[in-house]
């Protein structure tokens, strides 16, 4: 995927500096290849060109620490860097004035217990939500498929709704508990463990055609569960089909089938 064009220096959020992928030289100075830039009139300029070369980065992962930085800074600046594949500027910390730095530091050493303590609260809250949550992907998995063994349900319910993870139960269908979601999820753990699927990979068969031929043994296996059976050849990781001929099952969306086409990667949260 080609990289986005440069951010401007100035945006809602203030200043932007840019950690570039490729050598940039600074169109005034020509020094280079330069750690980071600011488009300005269309060219890049190096920090100290852009009157920017006295502030000091902070990488990000400190929240308050970056946010007391910013608040004592007269001048800051958010840096951020492509991520070719989410296709996305991301923030990789900020540039604050040095002095700015040392009394933000100042203040979070001041009450580093208090913010521990109120952490660690919120951790337990989170723990308990993401606890909840995971037994209700599971009661909607057994609802949708009452053939999927318990322990199966509640194991793919905890892979897919982990925090953080990206998977098919943090995004917005799988917070509403969608039947596409639920499902989606189910099937990937179908493709992974009870299918040759991952050898396919591993033997260098490209991950369509690897889907493609795995594709009737994971609508039985859906199939089987949704009307309430025991499920085909075990669920022990070598399915590999266990000789089941192929089939079509119309149990299973058509968006999770891939029938549309579309990349099931992100779709079945594998």
């Amino acid at each position: 995927m080609a990289a986005a064009a440069l951010p401007t220096r100035v945006s809602p959020t203030g200043l932007v500096v840019v950690q570039p992928l490729r050598r940039r030289y600074c169109a005034g100075c020509r020094r280079g290849p330069v750690a980071m830039l600011v488009l300005e009139d269309a060219a890049p300029r190096c920090l100290d060109c852009a009157d920017l070369g006295h502030l000091v980065f902070l990488p990000r992962g400190d929240t308050a620490l970056t946010r007391r930085s910013r608040e004592e800074s007269g001048l800051s600046a958010v840096v951020v860097r492509f991520n070719r594949r989410k296709g996305r500027y991301e923030r990789q910390g900020v540039l604050v004035e040095e002095a700015a730095l040392v009394r933000a530091e100042e203040r979070c050493l001041a009450d580093a217990e208090a913010r521990r303590r109120r952490r660690a609260r919120d951790a337990r809250r989170r723990a308990a939500l993401d606890a909840r949550f995971a037994q209700a992907f599971a009661a909607e998995i057994l609802r949708l498929l009452p053939g999927c063994p318990p322990e199966r349900a509640h194991g793919i319910a905890a892979h897919a709704s982990l925090r953080g993870s990206g998977r098919v139960g943090r995004s917005a269908a799988g917070r509403a508990l969608s039947e596409t979601a639920v499902v989606s999820a189910v099937v990937a753990s179908v493709r992974h463990l009870d299918t040759p699927y991952d050898r396919l990979l591993m033997s260098g068969v490209p991950r369509r055609e690897a889907r493609r031929q795995i594709m009737a043994d994971v609508e039985i296996r859906i199939r089987t569960w949704r009307e309430g059976g025991a499920g085909v050849g075990g669920g022990n990781g070598d399915g590999a089909g266990d000789g089941v001929a192929a089939g079509s099952a119309s149990g299973i969306p058509l968006e999770v089938r891939g029938g549309t086409g579309q990349d099931l990667r992100s779709t079945a949260g594998s």
